[in-house]
């Protein structure tokens, strides 16, 4: 593996999360209200069957927390992960005693991965949970309305966690909770795929080792393997929305005052809208993800490979 500086690594991630917050950021706004606990009233229309306007205003809203937070998050990430997997691979001690790559280790490779990434998930998240906490209030912030001025949805969030901003860290363990076996599950599946992928290529000859190729398998791998992962953890997601974001409606409002647990909200949940409601929004996160995660690891893949070779070194072909 070709070894890249924490430099190469931040710059790279930071870049890679740019990128995706631009791209992707309306979706997620809009799987965000999907799951809102007022979804019905604020963005469906009387007769429950089509969309309001709502749902479709202000896509960006809290783009601008997102982005500040994200480009130390994700260099932090990467650098821990990078890190992580080194230590444990370069100690990794075959079954003989011997030191040994992860593949070939006391620890399957699959196990090194998601060490490697969970550790870093949980260094990212103390980073990113107020971002995430104004992210998602900003979402929801209404400005449908044609007969009231529009309002910066980003303001009007912080405004309401001025007088107590320890509570933008709500929400931590939720976010981690999420995170850890969203990680855990996407990058063994993103490496094996990966490896697959150009095994596969080996085979017919098709390999170019080309840093077009190493970025489009990274992407492809990584939009893979993230749509099977959030598809799977899409309840942790929806409980850690609602611990979230604000309840508006007075019904909704009484019964978050009484709910403090995780466990407390799914069984809300399962109790008014069924196993269907844990899944809310899960299609069109998995959709988000594969196009976000793919965008995402490709981006920070090419670049990390190409800030090495920019600076003179020779690229290892195993990571082409």
């Amino acid at each position: 593996m070709s070894a890249n500086n924490n430099v190469d690594i931040w710059i790279a991630g930071a870049f890679a999360a740019f990128t995706v917050d631009l791209v992707v950021y309306p979706l997620d706004t809009i799987k965000t209200r999907f799951q809102s606990p007022d979804y019905a009233r604020l963005y469906r229309n009387g007769s429950n069957t089509a969309f309001s306007p709502a749902m479709f205003r202000g896509v960006y809203q809290g783009v601008g927390s997102v982005i500040i937070a994200t480009l130390p998050s994700s260099g932090a990430f990467f650098t821990t992960y990078e890190g992580v997997k080194s230590v444990i691979s370069n100690h990794n001690p075959s079954l003989n005693g011997s030191p040994s790559s992860s593949s070939k280790g006391f620890l399957p490779a699959p196990i090194v991965h998601a060490i490697a990434s969970g550790t870093a998930e949980l260094i990212s998240c103390a980073i990113l949970t107020p971002a995430e906490v104004i992210k998602q209030n900003a979402q929801v912030v209404d400005n449908s309305s044609s007969d009231r001025a529009r309002v910066n949805a980003t303001m009007q969030t912080l405004r309401r966690f001025r007088s107590n901003p320890l509570a933008l860290w709500r929400g931590y363990a939720a976010l981690a909770g999420r995170n850890l076996p969203f990680t855990a599950l996407q990058f063994p599946m993103f490496e094996r795929i990966k490896e697959g992928i150009k095994g596969y290529r080996d085979e017919k000859g098709l390999r170019t080792h080309s840093l077009f190729e190493s970025g489009w398998i990274t992407a492809v791998s990584a939009g893979l393997g993230g749509s099977v992962a959030a598809v799977v953890t899409t309840p942790v997601d929806v409980i850690k929305t609602r611990i979230m974001l604000p309840v508006e409606s007075a019904k909704s409002a009484v019964r978050k005052s009484t709910r403090s647990t995780s466990l407390q909200i799914a069984r809300e949940i399962l109790q008014e809208h069924g196993v269907k409601g844990l899944f809310r929004g899960g299609a069109l996160r998995a959709a988000w993800t594969m196009l976000g995660s793919g965008l995402y690891l490709g981006v920070y893949e090419s670049g990390r490979l190409y800030l090495a070779e920019r600076r003179g070194e020779k690229l290892d072909p195993e990571d082409l």
